[in-house]
C-alpha cells in the first residue's frame, strides 16, 4: 500500500496536477471536518475537474485570436436601438445553433459594430466550451491558397474542422481572382452543414459578384451560407466617425476663437435607416434576399 511520501509521485504519474498540490491541505480539512474517505476523494476530484476546465477554456481563448476587449458588456447597444440585445446575448450563451452547424451573417457599413458583435458572441461561446477561431477573411483566403499550391488544402481544411465556429471578418475585401475566390468557395462548401461560420460584410449579397469569379459561384456560395443562418443587417452611422466628430467638437479655446481649425467629418449625412434582422432558414430565402438587396 502506498504511503503519504509516495502519493504525490503517484498523482504526478497520473497527470493529476491539481490533486498533487492539494491533497495534503484537503486531508487536513477532512480530518478537521470529519469527512469520510469518499467525501475527501470527491472534493479532490472536483478541484481537479474545475482546474482542468479552466485551463481548457483559457487555451480556447488564446488560440481564438479574437480582437481584445470586444465583449457584450463593452458594446453600446444604444447606438443600434433596433438590435435586440437579448437576441445577441442568446447567440452568445446558447450554443445550440453551433451544434446544428448554423451560421451568422452580419451586414452593414464600416464602423457599425459588426466585428465587435461577432467577437462578443464568440467570447460567450468560448465560455461555454466552444472552440472558435477568428480570421480576417483576406488572411484566411491567402492561407488556403498557399495550402492549395502546396497540395495541402485538404489537410488545412481538416485542421480548421477542430473549430466549431470560424469567423471571417470583412469578406468584402477578398480580391476577385479565380484562384482566391475558388478556395474561398471550397472552404464554404466544406463547412456546409458540418461547422458554423460567422461572417461580417460591408456589401449586400447583390454585390458579391465583386468577390466571386462568376455569378454561378456567387449564388452557390450564398445558397450554402444562408441555409440554416441568422442574418443581421445593420444600417447606422459609424461608431468611429461619431467618436471622431465628438472629439473634434471639443476644441481648445484658442482654436475656437482663432477659427483656424476645421473638422472634415462635419458634413451633412443622411440619418440612419432602420435595422432589419431575421433568420433565413430555407434555401429559397437566398434568392429572395439576393433579389431584395
Amino acid at each position: 500500500m502506498a504511503h503519504g511520501a509516495t502519493l504525490s509521485i503517484l498523482l504526478k504519474q497520473l497527470n493529476l496536477s491539481t490533486m498533487t498540490g492539494l491533497w495534503e491541505d484537503y486531508l487536513d480539512q477532512a480530518i478537521l471536518k470529519g469527512w469520510n474517505p469518499a467525501q475527501y476523494l470527491a472534493a479532490l476530484c472536483e478541484e481537479e475537474v474545475n482546474q482542468r476546465y479552466s485551463r481548457r477554456i483559457a487555451g480556447f481563448f488564446k488560440e481564438s485570436k479574437l480582437p481584445v476587449g470586444k465583449t457584450l458588456s463593452s458594446f453600446d447597444f444604444s447606438h443600434l436601438p433596433d438590435i435586440e440585445a437579448n437576441r445577441i446575448s442568446m447567440l452568445a450563451t446558447d450554443p445550440g445553433w453551433v451544434k446544428r452547424s448554423e451560421n451568422i451573417l452580419f451586414f452593414g457599413p464600416s464602423g457599425t459594430g459588426k466585428t465587435h458583435l461577432a467577437a462578443a458572441i464568440s467570447n460567450g461561446l468560448i465560455e461555454q466550451g466552444v472552440r472558435v477561431r477568428y480570421y480576417q477573411a483576406t488572411a484566411l483566403v491567402q492561407e488556403l491558397q498557399r495550402a492549395r499550391n502546396d497540395l495541402q488544402l485538404e489537410k488545412l481544411l481538416s485542421k480548421l474542422d477542430r473549430y466549431a465556429v470560424l469567423i471571417l471578418d470583412d469578406i468584402g475585401y477578398v480580391r476577385k481572382s479565380e484562384a482566391e475566390t475558388h478556395v474561398l468557395f471550397e472552404f464554404i462548401a466544406h463547412r456546409y452543414e458540418t461547422g458554423s461560420i460567422i461572417i461580417t460584410a460591408n456589401h449586400p449579397f447583390s454585390n458579391w459578384d465583386q468577390i466571386f469569379a462568376d455569378s454561378t459561384m456567387t449564388v452557390a456560395a450564398i445558397d450554402r451560407l444562408v441555409h440554416h443562418a441568422t442574418i443581421i443587417e445593420i444600417q447606422a452611422e459609424s461608431f468611429r466617425k461619431k467618436q471622431a466628430m465628438g472629439q473634434n467638437l471639443v476644441m481648445p479655446a484658442q482654436e475656437r476663437t482663432s477659427g483656424t481649425m476645421s473638422n472634415p467629418l462635419q458634413q451633412k449625412t443622411s440619418p440612419p435607416t432602420s435595422l432589419c434582422e431575421g433568420p433565413f432558414s430555407e434555401r429559397s430565402s437566398a434568392s429572395a434576399h439576393l433579389a431584395g438587396s
